[in-house]
């Protein structure tokens, strides 16, 4: 027996084996103490920096504990296996860098919600022209900008609703958007 207390004869597949079916920590052991340095030195090759490396090698044994389980040796090696999850980490790390939860409640992601009194009297003008200009649309194709728009249903759930061909309702709606951008151009 080796120090882990597995036999040297032991390959990886048998060891991961161990840990699907029995919880073995020794096979955990053995197999935590040979991948976790080539993990970290992969994911640091990886452009991970060393604490990160460290975290995210952690992170993949722990996961290879977990999910032990689902390990086939007919398709992949174990060092494979493992390393994919090593990966997978790493580009989830990735993106958790690029694109950070944003915490709605931070005071500094708070825009100034309160608006002047120049925007708020010309949005309600450009409102008060909208509504006048859906009013001079044919009322079949007021009643489906309506229920797109305002309701905001999808095409084909006001084809069913309003019992119609799907392409009637599309170029109807392609009408009516054309009328209302004619007849309030002089808007912007």
């Amino acid at each position: 027996m080796d120090r882990t207390g597995a036999e040297p004869t032991t390959s990886f597949a048998d060891l991961l084996e161990a840990v699907a079916q029995r919880r073995d920590k020794q096979a955990f052991a053995a197999l935590f103490s040979h991948f976790a340095p080539r993990v970290k030195a992969y994911l640091r090759r990886m452009g991970a920096d060393d604490s990160l490396a460290e975290e995210l090698a952690q992170d993949c044994l722990l996961t290879v504990w977990r999910r032990a389980h689902l390990f086939d040796r007919r398709q992949a090696g174990v060092s494979t296996w493992i390393f994919t999850i090593a990966r997978n980490k790493r580009v989830d790390a990735l993106r958790r860098e690029r694109w950070p939860n944003v915490d709605p409640d931070d005071p500094s992601s708070l825009t100034d919600k309160s608006a002047n009194a120049d925007s708020v009297i010309e949005a309600a003008q450009r409102e008060g022209r909208l509504r006048e200009a859906v009013e001079t649309l044919p009322q079949e194709q007021a009643t489906l900008l309506r229920m797109a728009y305002f309701d905001e249903k999808s095409h084909s759930a006001i084809a069913a609703e309003l019992e119609l061909p799907l392409g009637t309702v599309k170029s109807r709606l392609r009408l009516a958007l054309g009328r209302l951008k004619t007849c309030l151009e002089d808007i912007r």
